[in-house]
Parts: C-alpha cells; structure tokens; sequence
C-alpha cells in the first residue's frame, strides 16, 4: 500500500497542473447547468427535485469519463514513460489502482462542485435531500465504473483518440443495454433469461434505481464489481505489457 499513495498524489497532482483539468469541470459544470435548468425545462417542471439534474449524468458521462480516461495509459505509451513507471519499485497492481483513484477523485471534484444546483433546489422548495444524496452516490459509482473501463482500453494502446472512441462504444454499449429499445429487440430473438441478464448490465437501470432513492445492495455490488473486474484487466495488460 505504501507504493499506492506517491502514484495516487502524483496523478491527481498532475491534472491541476495543466489548464486541462480547468477546461474540463467548466464544460462539465456548464453543461450540468445547462440541461438541467434550460434543457431539462427545470423551472417549468415546477418539482422541487433533481431527477432531470441525474438525468443526464450517464449521457455526459458516456463522453466526458472517457476523455479524462483515455490519457492513463495510452499518453504513458505514447511517450514511453511507461517504461519508467514499470522500473519504479512499485507493484503494478499500485499503479493501476493509484492512476485509477486519481482521476475517480478528479472526476469526483468535478461532481461535488455542482453543489450549488443543490442548494437552488433546497432555496426553491423543500427537496427530499436524503435522495438527492442517494443520486450523487449513485453517480459517482457510475463515474467509477466508466473510468475503470476507459483505464483498461487506455492499456491497450497508445493512441489516445482511439482510446476514447472504444471506450464511448463500450459504455455506450453498457448504457444502452437496459433501455427499452434494446431490450424489445432482444426479447424477441432470445428468451427471458437473456433479456434480464442483458439488462442487468445497464447502467440506466442501476443508475436509476439509485437515484430514485433507493440503495439497493445489488446495485452497489454491480458498480463495485465491475470497476473491480476491469482493473484486474487493466492490471493484467499492464502486467503484460511489462513483460514483454
């Protein structure tokens, strides 16, 4: 654990060096505003609440997440500082974890500076804040389990434009899989048991079981687990990519 702490500081210290990490919590900041309050008709809905607000957290996520992801490892590639890294007298297991935790803690920043949308919402009415906090939790799953997917594309090439536009595919794949759209269609080819473990893969469905205010054990276990196992397939490239 001891080699955990230097990469995690090294890496979250690294985003506010550059005007980048500034760029993107304005972006990220500005857009929130914007479809919550104009795009999402906030004030004409006349509900004290912030369900528009998380819902569009996954939609900005699926575009937003990758682009901090895709630089972990595809820059480290790209300019063979990877190498370096791997002659450090740190497990790799720490520096998946630690670059990982860095930018989950970054994106993190970037959720928690949307505070003030909170507090309009407590200044115009009385909110149930109790699931409000539940939607910023939830949320925050969601931003890890996009990350440690982005982390582990980025590990498998050092190009980081393509790096983003697979992990935006494949988030978007996992987004999608619970909409009713998607589960129409497959209801009709396959039977039940493949229509419901499809959608237990969707983020929508997780997501929003959450936010509603309801924090059900399953859905924390799904986030939790499948940021778990895409580091474990982060770890095992990088592992990889330093043996050979």
């Amino acid at each position: 654990m001891s080699g955990l702490w230097p990469i995690f500081k090294r890496e979250f210290t690294a985003y506010f060096a550059t005007p980048l990490a500034y760029v993107f919590i304005v972006i990220f900041l500005f857009a929130m505003g914007a479809f919550t309050f104009y795009i999402g008709n906030f004030y004409q809905n006349g509900v004290a609440d912030l369900s528009v607000f998380f819902a569009y957290h996954p939609w900005l996520y699926l575009f937003l997440v990758p682009a901090i992801a895709m630089r972990l490892w595809a820059e480290e590639r790209r300019t063979g500082t990877i190498e370096l890294l791997m002659t450090l007298p740190v497990p790799v297991w720490a520096s998946v974890i630690g670059k990982y935790l860095a930018a989950w803690a970054f994106t993190g920043v970037a959720l928690a500076l949307t505070f003030p949308i909170w507090l309009t919402v407590n200044y115009l009415g009385s909110p149930d804040n109790g699931v409000i906090l539940a939607g910023y939790v939830g949320s925050f799953l969601m931003a890890g389990g996009y990350l440690a997917i982005g982390a582990a594309i980025s590990a498998t090439t050092n190009n980081q434009v393509i790096a983003f536009v697979v992990s935006v595919v494949v988030c978007f794949l996992f987004t999608i899989s619970g909409a009713p759209l998607v589960l129409d269609f497959v209801r009709a080819i396959a039977p039940l048991p493949i229509v419901t473990a499809i959608s237990s893969f969707s983020f929508l469905t997780h997501f929003g079981a959450i936010s509603s205010g309801v924090i059900d054990l399953r859905d924390i276990i799904f986030f939790v687990s499948l940021i778990a196992l895409f580091l474990a397939v982060n770890i095992v490239l990088i592992d990889l990519k330093k043996a050979s």
